[in-house]
C-alpha cells in the first residue's frame, strides 16, 4: 500500500510521449531546463520527479499532468519493459545469479515475451510448492497485523478514491449509477454483462480492449457495482500480476477498500459519523441506508473511519450460522480464537458471542444488540444477518463497553458471559451431559475438504486461467 508515483509506468509514459513528438532527451531537456542525464534517470524509473518538474514536462509535451501520472503503460512495448524490470527486482529472479539485462530499443518484443514467459513459469512452479493453506493463513495473519497497526485506515487509498470521485463531479450522498459509469469511462473502460463468465471469477478485465465483464445476479457485498468498483480499484491503484499469495491477498484487500471508499466517501461519511457520535446515535444501519450499500460494507467502512476520525477502537467479524469465521479485524483488544500461526479464519466463535446469538434471534434479519462479558472486559456488539445466495452470514461490529455510550441500541438488556477462547465455556459440554453421553455418541462429521487441499497454483489462486482466456477469446470480436 503506497502513495508514491509508479516510477516505472511514469518513466515509460514520459519516454513514449517524448518519442511520439520526435524529441530527443536533449530537445526535451532544453525545454524544461534539465540535463539529458536527469531525464534519462526519470525515464528509467530511477528518480521521482518534483511537482514543478512534472508541470514543466507536461507543458513541454502538451499534455495534462494527469496523463503523465496514469499508471497504465502507454503501449504493449512499454508494458513488456515494465514487466521485465519488475521481474528482475523479484528475489526469485535475482536468486538465479543472472546479470541485469538492460533492454534497448533493438531488443524485439518477442524476446521480451519469451523472457517473461520463462519467468511466469518459474513463478508458477514455485507457487505449486508454496500455495498451501498454511501459507494462506500466515499471509492473512500478517495482513491483519498491518491493518491493526494502521487502525485499518489507509490514506493513500482514501486519496485515490477521492481523486476518482472528483473526476466525475461527486459531491455528497449515495453514488449514482451514472457516476459509476462515468468513473469506468474515466479509466478508459466499458462494462459488459456476460452470462458465461467463468465460474471461478467475479469479473474479467480485458486489458487489450479495455472491457470489464460482469454477471448481473449478485447479493450482499458482491453486487455488480461493488465488483465493478473493486475491479476499477485494481486499475486505479496500479496493481500488476501478483508476485505470490501474500501479494494477491494484499491487492484484493486494497481493491475492496477502494470500492468501499468510493461508495462511502470519506469526505461525506466522516462528518456524518462525527455528527452521529455527538448525538450519541452511531449505527451501522444508518450508514448503510444513507449511502445505499450492504450492511457488511457499511460495517467494514465504519472500521476504516472509526479510529482515525472518531477516536474509537472496534472489532468486526463475519461468520456463518455455525460460528466459522470468514473475515475479522480488531484493534480493541478482543481475543479471537486462533490457530498456532495466529490465523483466525476458519476458527469457530464462542456460542455466547453476538455473531452466534443473532442466528437464534426471533427475527435474525433485524439489527441485534448485545453486551458480552469476556476475559478482556465487556464489549457492546451490534450484529445483523446479511443474506446471500450461498449461505447467510452474520456481520458484527463491536466496541469496548466505555464506547457504547455513542451508539444507538446501548439500552439493550441482552448480556452474555464468555470465557472463550481459552476457558470452559462452550467448547466443552457441561459435565452432566458429558457424563451421560460420553462413549455413546458417534456423529458422522461433515468434512471440510477445502481445508485439506492445497490452494490452486497460479498468480490468481482459484481462477482457471484456461477458462478465462477462452472466455476473452469468445468475446473479443463482439
Amino acid at each position: 500500500m503506497t502513495q508514491e508515483i509508479d516510477l516505472l509506468a511514469f518513466g515509460q509514459r514520459l519516454k513514449h510521449l517524448r518519442r511520439q513528438r520526435g524529441l530527443t532527451l536533449s530537445d526535451l531537456g532544453e525545454r524544461v531546463g534539465r540535463a539529458p542525464s536527469q531525464l534519462s534517470l526519470l525515464e528509467n524509473g530511477k528518480r521521482e520527479p518534483k511537482l514543478s518538474l512534472l508541470k514543466s514536462l507536461a507543458a513541454a509535451l502538451g499534455v495534462p499532468v494527469e496523463e503523465l501520472l496514469r499508471r497504465q503503460a502507454p503501449n504493449r512495448r512499454a508494458q513488456l519493459e515494465i514487466a521485465l524490470e519488475e521481474a528482475q527486482r523479484d528475489p526469485l529472479y535475482t536468486s538465479l545469479g543472472l546479470g541485469r539485462l538492460k533492454v534497448s530499443a533493438r531488443v524485439p518484443n518477442d524476446v521480451l515475451e519469451h523472457l517473461l514467459g520463462l519467468y511466469d513459469e518459474l513463478k508458477a512452479r514455485q507457487a505449486k510448492g508454496t500455495a498451501t493453506p498454511e501459507e494462506a493463513r500466515a499471509a492473512n495473519a500478517e495482513l491483519r497485523r498491518k491493518q491493526r497497526e494502521a487502525g485499518n485506515y489507509f490514506q493513500e487509498i482514501e486519496s485515490a478514491a477521492a481523486e476518482a470521485l472528483l473526476s466525475v463531479g461527486y459531491r455528497t450522498g449515495a453514488l449514482s449509477q451514472s457516476m459509476i459509469q462515468a468513473l469506468v469511462a474515466h479509466y478508459g473502460f466499458t462494462v459488459h454483462t456476460a452470462p458465461d463468465l467463468p465460474r471461478s471469477a467475479r469479473s474479467v478485465t480485458d486489458l487489450r480492449n479495455h472491457r470489464i465483464y460482469l454477471k448481473r445476479e449478485q447479493l450482499g457485498m458482491h453486487t455488480p457495482r461493488t465488483i465493478l468498483l473493486q475491479t476499477i480499484g485494481h486499475i486505479a491503484l496500479g496493481h500488476h500480476k501478483p508476485r505470490d499469495f501474500a501479494d494477491f491477498l494484499r491487492q484484493r484487500v486494497e481493491a475492496n477498500y477502494f470500492a468501499a471508499a468510493v461508495l462511502v466517501p470519506e469526505a461525506a461519511a466522516a462528518p456524518y459519523l462525527l455528527e452521529a457520535k455527538r448525538d450519541r446515535a452511531l449505527s451501522v444501519e444508518d450508514l448503510r441506508d444513507v449511502f445505499a450499500v450492504s450492511y457488511e460494507m457499511a460495517a467494514h467502512r465504519f472500521t476504516n473511519l472509526a479510529t482515525h476520525h472518531l477516536d474509537l477502537v472496534c472489532h468486526f467479524v463475519r461468520n456463518d450460522a455455525g460460528g466459522i469465521i470468514y473475515k475479522a479485524y480488531e484493534n480493541d483488544g478482543i481475543i479471537f480464537p486462533a490457530d498456532e500461526q495466529g490465523a483466525i479464519e476458519g476458527q469457530r466463535l464462542c456460542q455466547q458471542w453476538s455473531g452466534r446469538q443473532v442466528f437464534r434471534s426471533p427475527d435474525r434479519y433485524s439489527v441485534y444488540h448485545q453486551y458480552s462479558d469476556g476475559p478482556t472486559g465487556t464489549h457492546f456488539c451490534v450484529a445483523h444477518v446479511d443474506p446471500s445466495h450461498e449461505k447467510d452470514f452474520a456481520i458484527t461490529l463491536g466496541v469496548p463497553f466505555r464506547e457504547s455510550r455513542w451508539f444507538r441500541g446501548r439500552e439493550t438488556t441482552r448480556r452474555t458471559k464468555s470465557n472463550c477462547p481459552n476457558g470452559d465455556c462452550c467448547r466443552r459440554p457441561p459435565a452432566e451431559l458429558a457424563q451421560r453421553w460420553e462413549g455413546y455418541a458417534f456423529p458422522s462429521a461433515r468434512a471440510n475438504s477445502h481445508v485439506l487441499a492445497a490452494l490452486p497454483p497460479g498468480s490468481f489462486p482459484g481462477v482457471d486461467e484456461a477458462d478465462v482466456y477462452a472466455f476473452l477469446e469468445r468475446h473479443a470480436a463482439d
